[in-house]
């Protein structure tokens, strides 16, 4: 029995070396995307222009302005005379954001007294408008405690001192790189075991699986263990990569990691299995791998915190295998997660991969029969 699953192995992972394209889905497109998807998929914001209407001219806005011009965060200030070039700057989308002080903005700040800036932001990107907003906040913050030291002005007493744990100066590829690590992890083991059967199918090789003297619980396991051993490689290539290349901090422990890709594989290479059960061509299995894929990226909170989802959807997210391991990918990476957790996290991937598994095997045997 060994002897004809080993063989089955072999066969198939020689068919995907072989395959120029597949040897690119299995090496060159994982290191590609995770060196292009750490930069892109970041919420920080940088190079964004903003526009001024200083109705004030007095040597405190001119300060403030500067402050602006100074920080990374903004590529460009544009000085305008009144609001109707303010509304072309944004209409056009020249400016994300627009700051207009009043006449008398200096000598109040001088007064000591409240003094306004107006900030106008482009609803169209809210997203990047509230970055931006913030972003101005905080320079007005820092700019108000100067200009109190620097003129002897009474401070406010209460004041808030912001420390981040585990990411101490907010790198975001901090955050994005450990959930790229399961979002690559996923999508090559998807494809792989949802192309196996398919593939075997539009060659016409299926029939002669079939045939041949090997069980169909053997021909399960030949076509898992490939897809297993490239996403165990290909983990064990890219988290190097993401501590050498990325500079992402690596706490935890390294074997823990890799158990947790394990155990996350095996729930992949469940569904995978069963997508490419069901798919009669390669086109199908990547159609329906796809119509996976997208949804576990949303629903694992990669990009939006799970708590901010609605309650219904909150729950949908408990069957996502994605969901858990980007967790204990983050903590192992960044906060040296304890062994509880992890497993508290690990347990429901692995209750998960034992239903897609068993599902799988019940679905490819019925299609046999």
């Amino acid at each position: 029995m060994f002897s004809k699953i080993i063989t089955l192995i072999i066969k198939e992972l020689q068919s995907l070396w072989r395959d120029k394209k597949s040897r690119g889905i299995l090496i060159i497109m994982p290191l590609v995307q995770l060196f292009v998807f750490s930069l892109a998929a970041t919420l920080e914001v940088k190079n964004v222009n903003i526009a001024v209407i200083n109705n004030d001219r007095g040597s405190i806005s001119q300060d403030l302005i500067e402050k602006f011009r100074g920080s990374n965060t903004f590529q460009k200030i544009y000085y305008l005379k009144n609001y109707n070039e303010a509304a072309d700057y944004i209409n056009t989308q020249k400016v994300i954001a627009v700051m207009s002080f009043q006449q008398n903005f200096s000598r109040k700040v001088l007064k000591g007294e409240p003094a306004e800036v107006q900030v106008i932001l482009d609803g169209r990107k809210s997203n990047t408008s509230q970055i931006v907003y913030g972003y101005i906040n905080r320079i007005l913050d820092g700019f108000n405690s100067e200009t109190a030291d620097k003129f002897n002005m009474s401070k406010i007493e209460n004041s808030v001192i912001t420390r981040t744990w585990f990411n101490p100066n907010n790198e975001y590829i901090w955050f994005t790189v450990p959930g790229l690590l399961g979002i690559l992890i996923l999508t090559l083991a998807l494809v792989i075991t949802g192309l196996s059967i398919a593939r075997e199918r539009e060659l016409g090789t299926f029939d002669q699986l079939l045939v041949s003297p090997i069980q169909p619980f053997e021909i399960l396991i030949g076509k898992t263990v490939p897809g297993l051993i490239a996403g165990m490689a290909e983990a064990i290539i890219m988290i190097p990569l993401a501590v050498l290349i990325f500079k992402i901090p690596f706490t935890g422990s390294f074997w823990l990691l890799i158990l947790s890709v394990f155990v996350f594989l095996l729930s992949v290479i469940g569904i995978g299995l069963f997508i490419s059960s069901i798919a009669k061509t390669q086109q199908q299995a990547i159609l329906g791998s796809f119509m996976f894929t997208s949804p576990s990226i949303v629903l694992s909170g990669f990009a939006t915190p799970i708590e901010n989802m609605p309650v219904w959807l909150q729950h949908l997210t408990l069957l996502n295998p994605l969901r858990y391991f980007i967790t204990i990918s983050k903590g192992i990476f960044l906060k040296d997660l304890p062994f509880d957790v992890v497993m508290a996290n690990l347990i429901p991937m692995f209750l998960i991969s034992i239903v897609t598994l068993t599902g799988a095997a019940a679905f490819f045997r019925r299609r046999l029969e």
